[in-house]
């Protein structure tokens, strides 16, 4: 009867805070268009039938997207400790809605990969503004002792948006086709749930979701806080144990997420049909990583509750290690079982890494940390990747690289298992 209760209970909790119930609407709303999106240009760029994509092209459009924007991000994501991050929310989001029509209108004239993933980089820029905030804002929505819990229930929310709105982009993409036009047709439909978001921004009063002052804020110019963005989120990671020790462990289990989708990608790109170009598998693989991931949010909290924010990770990654052993195989089945376990491993590493950085960390300085996260995030993913291409062979057949992935686990795991024990010393 307990357990029948429980989500009744959850949800209640979740409406007797409004203003968190504002930041979950927004959430919601957001990662469903950035899931569309995403999917979108997946289909426009690499499953196309009138565009290429050999190995080191999708390695390469990975990195045109992503990293850019990773390695600048902590220098602007100072903005989120220095501004309302209500003002950021509307600014980044009216970007979002700006690019995304223009990244449409460039598919529909035709034009060549590079001017697209150019302005998909900068739509995937104000994305990360984004979702930086929302998660810097959320202590200040929730008191202390629910963090955890509304972080989960937030991150659920998130992933199961952005799964629903990157499996949705097969409908439009079945009713305009998978060429550059039908493509196009997709990424106009991002623009309704961004101007949603946009208009959900507006609803917050001035500086609830923060940051406020504190003795740990960066005082100066906003061009001196934003140069020493990176130095001031890096030296409060090193800092700080708990974040330090989940931010290695995140770092590995991105590194091989890198490694599986090429894997994948190239893998169902040489076995598939033209015709299908392989996202039907591809959809597949990523479903069962984003199913695994949502369902682990779900169980986080109690995972956390029963063994600690430092076993609990050294855990998962032990666990992931052998999982990643077991697809080395490279059969197809078995790497869609293996992304939906990695992807449940995976997810209790960053939830605990969310909660480090809500916990542990400055409000002055949370939004620093996160957007160190996120450059951390993607630069795991594409340095892999991109390291992947190099020696992938043009049937994507090569178990080395999933074995390489085992050892890449047990480097984290024994990062986060060293660093991690001072902060478990000392709690």
């Amino acid at each position: 009867m307990a357990d029948t209760r429980a989500p009744i209970a959850l949800w209640r909790s979740v409406r007797a805070l409004p203003e968190f119930w504002r930041l979950l609407e927004l959430r919601t709303v957001s990662q469903f268009g950035d899931g569309l999106f995403q999917a979108g240009l997946a289909g426009a760029i690499l499953f196309n039938p009138e565009r290429a994509a050999t190995p080191w092209a999708i390695a390469g459009a990975f990195a045109v997207l992503f990293l850019p924007y990773s390695l600048l991000g902590p220098f602007a994501g100072a903005l989120l400790d220095r501004w309302d991050r209500r003002l950021v929310l509307i600014g980044a989001n009216l970007g979002r809605l700006v690019l995304v029509l223009a990244v449409a209108a460039l598919l529909v004239a035709g034009t060549g990969d590079m001017p697209i993933l150019c302005g998909a980089l900068i739509v995937n820029g104000f994305t990360r503004f984004v979702s930086s905030g929302l998660s810097a804002a959320l202590p200040d929505v929730v008191p202390a002792e629910k963090v955890v819990t509304m972080n989960a229930v937030a991150v659920a929310t998130g992933a199961a948006a952005a799964f629903v709105g990157a499996n949705f982009m097969l409908l439009p993409r079945w009713l305009f086709g998978s060429d550059d036009t039908g493509a196009a047709a997709i990424i106009f439909i991002v623009a309704l749930p961004v101007a949603l978001a946009l208009l959900l921004s507006v609803r917050f009063h001035p500086d609830v979701l923060g940051p406020h002052e504190s003795r740990r804020a960066i005082h100066g110019s906003v061009a001196y806080a934003v140069a020493t963005g990176w130095v001031h989120g890096a030296r409060t990671v090193l800092a700080e144990p708990t974040v330090a020790a989940t931010l290695a462990g995140l770092s590995a289990h991105r590194m091989v997420l890198g490694i599986n989708t090429l894997l994948v990608l190239v893998t169902v790109r040489h076995t598939d049909t033209q015709a299908v170009a392989g996202l039907g598998s591809a959809v597949l693989f990523v479903a069962a990583t984003g199913l695994g991931s949502f369902l682990s949010t779900a169980l986080t909290p109690t995972l956390v509750r029963r063994f600690g924010r430092y076993a609990a990770p050294n855990g998962a990654l032990a666990f992931a290690a052998v999982v990643q052993l077991c697809g080395s195989g490279l059969q197809l089945p078995v790497m869609v079982l293996c992304g939906f376990l990695l992807g449940a491993a995976g997810q209790v590493v960053k939830l605990c890494a969310d909660t480090a950085m809500q916990i542990d960390v400055d409000d002055a300085l949370r939004g620093h940390v996160f957007t160190v996260q996120d450059a951390l995030f993607w630069m795991s993913f594409i340095i892999a990747t991109t390291g992947a291409a190099a020696v992938i062979p043009p049937d994507g057949h090569e178990p080395g690289l999933a074995l390489a992935g085992v050892g890449v686990y047990l480097a984290g795991l024994a990062v986060h298992a060293s660093v991690g024990r001072r902060a478990s010393a000392q709690g």
